[in-house]
């Protein structure tokens, strides 16, 4: 389940775009993004306190998306065969400070700016569903600015887990 949750994700955010006039869109392949376009996510790993270890990191290109799977109870439906859970993940979406969003600021609407990502991707992967997961949906959202030049906003989903031995 996690494997193919992650698969999905990477798939999903992949086709995120920037439009040349500043908003969000979708393409589903490669061949089908307009010039000028550019990748609304530009790094996508799993949840490893990156934030935290900042300074220490490898260097990765912010928009940044890191997974992090909370701890799972599997409920058995048939002992040994078949189980449920209702997994959550947290979307860690680490963007760069663009300022301050003071109501007099001339940096305010390019610093809330980060709100519209979050939408386009709540977008792009509410209600998915694989082999192994169902309604992927958002349940939490929280945003941490304890970071000096990043702000991280931590986005939960919650699914329909499916573990079968047969």
């Amino acid at each position: 389940m996690r494997k193919e949750v992650y698969q999905m994700l990477i798939e999903q955010l992949s086709k995120l775009y920037v439009t040349t006039e500043g908003y969000y869109g979708v393409a589903e392949t490669e061949d089908d993004v307009p010039e000028g376009w550019e990748r609304a996510i530009k790094h996508i790993d799993l949840w490893n306190h990156n934030v935290e270890f900042i300074e220490q990191e490898e260097n990765w290109e912010r928009p940044a998306v890191f997974v992090e799977f909370q701890p799972i109870q599997w409920n058995a439906i048939q002992p040994g065969a078949e189980y449920r859970a209702e997994p959550i993940v947290h979307l860690h979406v680490v963007t760069d400070w663009q300022g301050s969003s003071s109501a007099d600021s001339e940096f305010r609407e390019q610093g809330l700016k980060v709100f519209d990502l979050l939408e386009a991707i709540h977008l792009q992967l509410a209600c998915r569903r694989g082999k192994t997961f169902l309604e992927f949906d958002l349940v939490g959202s929280s945003t941490n600015h304890n970071h000096e030049d990043i702000i991280e906003n931590i986005e939960s989903y919650q699914c329909v887990a499916i573990k079968s031995l047969r």
